[in-house]
């Protein structure tokens, strides 16, 4: 498998704490050829240059100097087609769950369609919360002991470089054509943050048709997003809905 294809495939830590654990999950990166890094709001501002994720980055302090920091998750999954939170965490509400067995199948076949695909790594103690999963599309799980579950960042992040660098070499110039994905229909997949702007505008149009309460909105948007979540919008169709929000926000 080629550069560009594993070029494909981001990986993003939100929050981190710690800067050795920036530097360990670049080595896991480019010992298993991936390079697309983005830190979101690090604990410390210039995380990657800390003397501590530089010395643990060992000879992979190129994945450093080319991560990228900045405060915006939703800018970091822009143009994503697919986004994959990774936690433990059972939720109320919230994007689908898969096992990851079958989160790197999907991954690996929208990768396949040259659709890109994000990976989410929460903060060390709490893991991703829920306003960090309201732009995935779909969360999933390492199986491990149930007894003691917990996985340091970098070794999370060695555990999925390691099974779908795995999984990519299986896919060869010999590939099935009719086996692979609508190429088209993969690239017009919304991204999460397109999601996350219709669905603040469906809560504005909402509250002025009086639908929704703001002062006690229950869970009605909770509710929605984890509908959309499942449905895997295309662009037209986020065009469309906010199409009607706009129509809600007319009426006087």
């Amino acid at each position: 498998m080629n550069n560009a294809t594993f070029q494909l495939l981001r990986w993003v830590l939100v929050e981190t704490s710690h800067p050795g654990n920036i530097g360990s999950a670049a080595r896991a990166l480019k010992t298993m050829g991936f390079s697309d890094l983005h830190l979101i709001n690090p604990k410390i501002k210039g995380i990657a240059k800390e003397a501590e994720a530089i010395a643990l980055a060992s000879g992979a302090v190129d994945i450093l100097e080319s991560s990228q920091e900045s405060s915006s998750l939703a800018t970091a999954v822009q143009g994503c087609s697919l986004v994959i939170g990774l936690t433990s965490r059972d939720r109320e509400f919230g994007p689908p769950a898969l096992e990851w067995e079958t989160a790197r199948a999907l991954i690996q076949e929208t990768i396949m369609s040259h659709g890109k695909v994000a990976l989410l790594f929460g903060p060390e103690r709490t893991g991703l919360d829920n306003d960090h999963l309201a732009l995935c599309t779909h969360r999933a799980w390492l199986d491990a002991n149930p007894v003691y579950p917990s996985l340091n960042l970098a070794q999370a992040i060695m555990v999925c470089a390691y099974t779908l660098r795995e999984a990519l070499n299986k896919v060869t110039e010999g590939s099935n054509p009719k086996l692979m994905p609508n190429r088209e229909e993969m690239a017009d997949f919304a991204d999460p943050a397109a999601i996350a702007a219709m669905l603040e505008h469906w809560r504005e149009g909402l509250e002025e048709i009086g639908y929704l309460d703001p002062a006690n909105p229950k869970k009605l948007m909770p509710r929605l997003q984890a509908l959309f979540a499942r449905s895997r919008l295309h662009k037209e169709e986020i065009d469309l809905l906010r199409g009607i929000a706009k129509q809600m926000l007319l009426r006087k």
